[in-house]
């Protein structure tokens, strides 16, 4: 082995064995941060951190390309990734604590409220951690090949930028040195919570997506080990993964109301609009695992009330009743307009939420749904429809706009007129996902919405593709219910095939 052979290998080594020291010497810095508050100290463990990241995004290219044995390197990435989040995230989490007390002059509930969940994050990433252990474990135990490019890597990739970015928020040491590098480091340190909040709310549903990959690849060789044929036990089991789906359905409904609250409407609709993904999904869950059908021998007996059913009722009422009918009463008595002061506008929220939540009672007893349509307009696209006109309020707001009284008493309207749409039973109203699936150009034109939401038109995009779908019963009403009964029969036949 040549001399040019053997230096790209020792790189590689370095790069997969190096972070853990880069880590560990971040760490100490941490330590001496805490104790005698030095920009400096501060400066090295950054760093540090951000040298770790690097090493991290490379490893894995020069692994395949160079190392001699690339599935040792494999194993040796995943276990020292293991023992980096096992040190980085629970730092994060106490150094959050230590700025509350020490370097935080008078402490919010928004900032206590960002330690509590930096402590939630580290907890998340250390289960998910685990267990893709144990299931890659109970996968070598039935003999199966381990997937070592899978969907999850994002999460191990998105784990080491997110774990430097808190590191550099948490430790930060006001008034450092007058330097070019801690000026940079400044502006990670003093970064809006808003975004934090943002991040770890994304990375938290990263982390919860790699838990569903493993459970999905491994998922059916742990059931067989655990239920032994058992199949009620089996189902109880199985029901765990939709319902925490419907409970990141109200968690996104409740940080939706949070940032109403905060004046941040843009990230309360993105909220929103996460919460009607959620509510979709977990239904579709369901389904996927054969939840909705009857046990073996119970096909006869009545539907009794179930806990999934119950949790995601309540779940719908919180995101889509009750939290948009808070974020515009937040919203508009504020306000300083005599036009919206004049209106009734807390009649109207407490209308908005008093009609969704009959529309959810009328829904669960409704024994004669139609395929492919809703009578009436559904909760997440009614709490969507009015959450659009408030974006493009509280731009005018923060921009003092004189069109202000306008979408102020826009947004009264639309809290009036969208309830009696939600319970207005005759009419029919297009299931918007299986819309989707049909017509993918909707679905391209619905992430051209999102990707809006960096754009200062993202209210008006966000509300023009609402009134699309208010006005989607004159394409239902040609729609025989019928023949989408006869579709619905069809594709169930052809999936259990």
């Amino acid at each position: 082995m040549t001399h040019a052979t053997r230096l790209p290998q020792r790189i590689t080594a370095l790069l997969v064995y190096g972070r853990l020291p880069l880590v560990f010497g971040g760490m100490l810095c941490a330590v001496d941060v805490m104790w005698n508050r030095d920009p400096v100290v501060y400066t090295i463990g950054v760093v540090l951190l951000f040298v770790s990241m690097t090493f991290d995004l490379v490893d894995g290219w020069f692994a395949a390309r160079y190392y001699p044995h690339p599935q040792m390197a494999q194993m040796a990435d995943r276990i020292l990734d293991k023992l980096i989040y096992s040190i980085i995230f629970p730092l994060v989490a106490v150094g959050c604590m230590w700025r509350l007390h020490y370097v935080v002059s008078d402490p919010k509930r928004t900032e206590l409220l960002h330690a509590v969940l930096v402590l939630f994050l580290a907890v998340t990433v250390l289960v998910r951690d685990n267990f893709a252990h144990f299931m890659r474990a109970v996968a070598l135990r039935a003999d199966q090949e381990l997937e070592y490019r899978e969907f999850t890597r994002v999460r191990t990739i998105v784990a080491a930028p997110v774990g430097a970015l808190l590191y550099a928020f948490v430790f930060y040491i006001p008034n450092g040195p007058p330097s070019l590098t801690y000026q940079w480091l400044s502006q990670l340190g003093e970064a809006p919570l808003g975004t934090l909040f943002f991040i770890e709310i994304l990375f938290f549903i990263i982390n919860f997506a790699s838990i569903a990959g493993y459970i999905r690849k491994y998922g059916q060789l742990c059931l067989n080990e655990l239920c032994l044929g058992n199949e009620r036990l089996r189902r109880r089991i199985l029901a765990f993964f939709p319902n925490a789906l419907t409970v990141m359905n109200a968690m996104m409904g409740l940080l939706a109301v949070f940032f109403a609250y905060q004046d941040r409407l843009r990230e309360a609709s993105l909220f929103l609009v996460g919460a009607a993904l959620f509510d979709k999904l977990d239904g579709a869950v369901a389904r996927r695992l054969g939840l909705t059908e009857p046990l073996p021998g119970d096909e006869g007996r009545p539907k009794t009330l179930s806990v999934g059913g119950l949790l995601d009722d309540i779940s719908d009422a919180v995101s889509f009743c009750i939290a948009p009918a808070w974020m515009f009463y937040f919203l508009v008595s504020d306000m300083r307009d005599p036009l919206v002061q004049s209106l009734p506008y807390t009649w109207a929220a407490a209308a908005y939420a008093i009609g969704g939540i009959l529309r959810l009672v009328y829904f669960t007893l409704d024994k004669h749904p139609i395929p492919g349509c809703f009578k009436g307009m559904p909760t997440p696209a009614a709490a969507l429809l009015v959450v659009g006109p408030m974006v493009v309020l509280n731009r005018a707001v923060l921009q003092d706009s004189p069109l202000q009284g306008f979408w102020g008493a826009v947004c009264f309207a639309f809290m009036i007129a969208t309830p009696v749409l939600m319970n207005l039973y005759p009419v029919r109203y297009l299931h918007i996902g299986r819309f989707m699936s049909r017509h993918p150009w909707f679905g391209r034109g619905a992430i051209l919405m999102l990707v809006s939401a960096f754009t200062p038109y993202y209210g008006y995009i966000f509300l023009f593709f609402m009134l699309l779908y208010a006005i989607s019963p004159l394409v239902t009403s040609r729609i025989d219910p019928n023949d989408a009964a006869r579709e619905t029969r069809t594709k169930a036949a052809g999936a259990h095939r």
